[in-house]
């Protein structure tokens, strides 16, 4: 008899979470992606430097962790794996006051079928910017589930 009531509570908790969490929104606005300042910091000569590829597969948000100031734009710092099988696409609003970078990672075409290690490689990717950063504030869109910000 404890059973089938214990069974019966866990049933009721589960069935309570599903309603709390099945509420539709009524906000008709499309969510806003979290957005970040990574702070500057001096070049580091060893990193891996990525190539911008906008055909990469499977893209999805990579971290901005910091970023540094180049001769005509800037220079984007993230972990992301070996660059034979990781590719990175920045994308880039620029406006006044700010520049925001938005850098997805995915598999680079090339690397389908390849055979590929898990290890984590701090890389860099240079953007070029269509007006000098000046004072402007560096902002990261998007987060990562792993990353807390």
């Amino acid at each position: 008899m404890r059973r089938a009531v214990t069974a019966a509570h866990a049933g009721l908790i589960l069935v309570g979470g599903f309603l709390t969490t099945a509420v539709p929104s009524a906000s008709a606005d499309p969510p806003v992606p979290p957005v970040d300042t990574p702070p500057e910091v001096p070049a580091d000569q060893w990193r891996t430097v990525f190539a911008g590829n906008p055909m990469i597969l499977n893209p999805h948000v990579t971290a901005v962790e910091s970023w540094s100031r180049t001769g005509d734009g800037l220079s984007v710092n993230f972990t992301a794996g070996p660059a034979e099988c990781f590719g990175v696409h920045a994308t880039v609003q620029e406006t006044a006051e700010d520049v925001m970078v938005n850098l997805d990672g995915g598999v680079p075409p090339e690397a389908i079928g390849r055979m590929c290690i898990t290890l984590a490689v701090p890389g860099t990717l240079d953007i070029a910017l269509d007006e000098p950063l000046g004072d402007r504030v560096v902002l990261a869109a998007g987060s990562t589930l792993d990353k807390p910000r």
